[in-house]
């Protein structure tokens, strides 16, 4: 029997305190039908600053490079992201209030049934019509149904991508480039209504912490730049406007010799027809008959570093929450969350994404947990 993970996995809390239950009770705030599980206190105005990548424990732990975030992390709490924790999966979580196992955004790279390829949905296929992948509604819509004016703001290239339709269709999009621009046209955007849900949407934190990792002076600097962006967003907002601030997924740095290559080992590759996710989060599509082997090989190489479930285990553990019986075979055969500073990359077919340094997508609380942060303009 291979080593299994000594810690369990900080499991989400669907229903309880995770991003979709965040958009649910942001929605019911603003007078929307539909539950509070966050028990948000009634808004006319709401604004929600979604910083990727900024985990709740490195806020924690840089208190002096955002002083005004940490303040308000004095009476915030963490929620957990969802599995997995990407950026894929958690803003459609956020964009539809469901968990993954719902709205079926359910990772970086997964399987399109049927066609034996994969979705990268960064970057999406033509092929693929957003909207039939994600057909389930989103808070955007829910919102002006419930007459609530909705806006999205974020770079303007992120406007008709496949996944803004997909999770994010139906809110007034307003392009912004800068932080500065983000500030203006989020405050302007309140402004035209009594009633309006702003959900602003920042990138550069989890681009830098890719790149030069989160343990980085850049990185830190960077979160500098984050704490005056909040602080300046706060000020501008009009007044009676509740500001929440939120994050997608948190971040570890994976040294290199604390990376697991797929094309250097024979073993992991033996019976996989396509390798899904991304090194914290891996989706392992078998051969036909292949499964169990499979998953027997992946347990005994990664051993203690990963939980390595099969797609029923993951499943019946509550990895996604409920999952609809259609999308179930977008999930692996196999699943392998990295259960510490671990990584399983694939420097050949992944060459990109293997040289990362700051990584994310697991089950840890390095992973899993993200601020929910709250000013109210009294």
């Amino acid at each position: 029997m291979p080593d299994q993970p000594t810690v369990p996995p900080t499991l989400p809390r669907y229903g309880e305190s995770s991003l979709a239950d965040l958009a649910t009770s942001l929605l019911a705030s603003l007078g929307a039908p539909g539950p509070n599980p966050l028990g948000l206190a009634p808004a006319a105005r709401v604004c929600l600053l979604i910083v990727d990548g900024l985990g709740w424990e490195l806020l924690r732990d840089h208190p002096a490079a955002a002083p005004f975030l940490s303040e308000l992390a004095t009476t915030g709490r963490p929620l957990t992201a969802g599995f997995p924790a990407t950026t894929v999966t958690s803003l459609a979580s956020l964009g539809t209030g469901r968990p993954p196992g719902q709205h079926g955004m359910l990772g970086y790279q997964v399987l399109i049934p049927g066609q034996g390829k994969l979705l990268n949905a960064l970057r999406w296929d033509r092929g693929i019509d957003p909207a039939a992948w994600q057909p389930g509604s989103t808070i955007f819509e829910r919102a002006t149904a419930a007459g609530i004016a909705a806006f999205r703001v974020a770079p303007a290239v992120l406007r008709a991508t496949g996944l803004s339709v997909a999770a994010m269709r139906g809110a007034d999009y307003r392009p912004a480039d800068s932080l500065g621009a983000l500030v203006a046209q989020s405050a302007a955007a309140l402004k035209e209504s009594d009633n309006a849900l702003v959900m602003a949407y920042y990138g550069a934190l989890d681009g830098t912490g890719h790149t030069c990792g989160c343990t980085s002076d850049a990185w830190r600097y960077q979160l500098g730049h984050v704490d005056k962006l909040a602080e300046q967003l706060a000020s501008a907002l009009p007044q009676g406007t509740v500001l929440h601030v939120t994050a997608d997924h948190g971040m570890v740095d994976v040294s290199p010799r604390d990376r697991i290559d797929v094309d250097a080992v024979p073993e992991l590759r033996d019976g996989v027809a396509q390798l899904g996710g991304e090194p914290r989060a891996r989706h392992v599509y078998a051969e036909p008959g292949a499964a169990p082997d499979v998953l027997a090989a992946w347990r005994e190489v990664l051993g203690a570093r990963a939980w390595v479930a099969s797609r029923e285990e993951a499943i019946s553990a509550g990895w996604f929450g409920e999952v609809a019986g259609h999308l179930a075979a977008r999930i692996g055969d196999v699943v392998a969350a990295p259960a510490g500073p671990w990584a399983v990359v694939a420097t050949r077919t992944e060459p990109r994404e293997s040289a990362l340094i700051g990584m994310h997508g697991s089950l840890t609380s390095a992973d899993q947990l993200v601020p929910q942060l709250v000013l109210v303009d009294l």
